[in-house]
């Protein structure tokens, strides 16, 4: 009888998992992949979860060892006691700080608030509300950047970690703005998933919290008539209408002019000594009337003169949408035969990437160099892939979500606008825009040291409290520089564009096929 055969499968299992280690450690404990993570915008899901982690500690750290700073937190609990008292007039509901000037939705999210803390006592308990908040709206910025694989990830860590006023405007003095803020992130995420009623949903609750998510209202315009045409827009736009009125019927039915005046007042005049962009001005010209009117006025000349490239933006964004609904049935069926034949050599896989890529038409193809091109040019730096690259799994595809930029550029421009000329801007105004800074700096120009400055000089203008001539000044200074910059890089990226439209008109007159030559590509 034969000897039975010795067990070699943990010797067997060791040597595996030694392999394994080993391959993970070539792949991922080497500088080319520090450097992946740090400075190429595709690492930027997983760097995300860092940064998500991280502010969870920072948050907690403030809360735990921040005094809290009381402002505005017992006056919106005074408010919100007399409408859950039964008060429905407007001029009635007031707080220590001054009558009630936010719209209905406010006031039902500050009533639960109300509840939760124990009728708004429990401030520590708000403090790790807001936390949530903040941590909930870093994910949906993070979500938008990380599609749109424009922003290196360093440039998001640093400004997220760096700004002691954001951290404080949400857990230690727990303004409404964050509230707003984050239902505007939402309704963005929304619209770039193109479910649209659920953002429209969103957009119109944060209007209902705070009026300043209006300034995005123009971008929002243009995008509805881009996607969905007249029709689909008057529905949409019915929708929020229909929204706010639902919010407002408690008022609405019993004293409806003193809840217009009181949330929805645009002519409301700001405290001077509360200022952060208009320090250098004298009490008397800031409340002035005229002074007022000029600046709505400069808002509204840069409005029209962004509305062309607003539209060229958004149209394109469509059209690289419409490509994906046309290509990615044919890259599906290309990477289920890839699957079922993953036992073939590297050149027969290769062949078959070829053969995907002969199926798309000669316009598709031109199409997708187009693209690729100027977002070299939008973005200043090379693409990380072809429009067409490998994934991990030996798959192929096409990442059509870094068109987003062509979305998000105009979001973020016009409501940078409306910050640039509001009238004033008081400290909690900074979460306003400045999750969209970094988007917006490295939309320009500039040099990386010249970047870096605006931001530097932004946040420092920010944290200088109470607010200096040298701060405001400073403040408007960047952001006219950083203005100029994007629109630089904008009419640039438009002329681009005409100048490749022209000369593929000139082709096709003299009866050659629409493709780039080998000079534009």
């Amino acid at each position: 009888m034969a000897p039975p055969r010795a067990n070699n499968r943990p010797a067997a299992r060791r040597k595996k998992d030694k392999n394994l280690l080993l391959m993970l450690r070539d792949k991922y404990a080497n500088w080319n992949y520090v450097k992946y993570l740090i400075f190429e915008p595709a690492a930027l899901p997983i760097v995300s979860v860092l940064i998500v982690l991280a502010e969870a500690l920072i948050n907690v750290f403030v809360i735990r060892r921040v005094p809290y700073t009381e402002i505005d937190w017992v006056a919106y609990m005074q408010e919100c006691e007399g409408f859950l008292n039964g008060t429905t007039n407007y001029a009635l509901l007031r707080g220590d700080t001054g009558p009630l000037v936010y719209p209905a939705a406010f006031v039902y999210i500050y009533s639960a608030l109300y509840f939760i803390t124990s009728h708004g006592s429990n401030v520590r308990l708000a403090q790790y509300i807001f936390a949530g908040i903040y941590l909930l709206q870093m994910c949906l910025v993070l979500r938008l950047y990380a599609k749109s694989r424009k922003v290196p990830p360093y440039v998001l860590v640093l400004s997220a970690f760096t700004s002691y006023r954001i951290h404080s405007i949400y857990v230690l003095r727990l303004f409404n703005d964050p509230v707003a803020i984050l239902l505007l992130y939402a309704a963005l995420n929304l619209f770039m998933d193109r479910r649209w009623t659920w953002g429209s949903i969103c957009f119109s609750l944060a209007v209902g919290v705070k009026m300043n998510i209006l300034l995005f209202a123009p971008a929002l315009l243009l995008f509805y008539l881009a996607n969905l045409g007249w029709i689909k827009t008057l529905l949409q736009l019915t929708l929020c209408a229909g929204i706010q009125l639902l919010l407002g019927v408690p008022f609405l039915l019993t004293h409806p002019l003193e809840y217009l005046r009181g949330s929805f007042d645009l002519g409301r005049i700001f405290e001077h000594k509360w200022t952060v962009n208009y320090r250098f001005l004298s009490r008397e010209f800031f409340e002035r009337r005229d002074f007022h009117i000029c600046l709505l006025g400069m808002h509204l000349v840069l409005l029209l003169c962004f509305a062309r490239p607003t539209w060229t933006f958004f149209r394109s964004y469509v059209r690289l949408r419409l490509v994906q609904q046309q290509l990615q049935p044919q890259l599906d069926r290309k990477n289920r035969e890839l699957l079922q034949s993953q036992s073939k050599s590297k050149a027969k896989s290769k062949k078959s990437l070829e053969e995907s890529n002969q199926q798309l038409s000669s316009e598709q193809k031109s199409f997708l160099k187009a693209y690729e091109k100027g977002l070299q040019q939008s973005t200043g730096r090379k693409p990380a892939a072809n429009a067409i690259e490998a994934q991990p799994e030996g798959s192929y595809g096409i990442h059509f979500e870094q068109c987003t930029q062509l979305a998000l550029l105009p979001f973020f421009v016009c409501n940078f606008i409306g910050i640039a000329c509001a009238r004033s801007l008081h400290y909690q105004f900074y979460v306003w825009y400045f999750h969209t800074l970094p988007y917006l700096v490295w939309s320009t120009p500039y040099s990386l040291g010249v970047r870096f400055l605006l931001l530097g000089i932004v946040e420092y203008c920010w944290n200088t409290y109470p607010s200096t001539q040298v701060s405001s000044l400073a403040l408007h200074l960047c952001h006219l520089v950083l203005l100029v910059g994007v629109a630089r890089q904008i009419f640039h990226t438009m002329r681009l564009n005409a100048a490749v439209r022209q000369q593929q008109s000139k082709l096709q007159q003299n009866g050659q096929p629409k493709l780039l030559t080998k000079k534009q590509q």
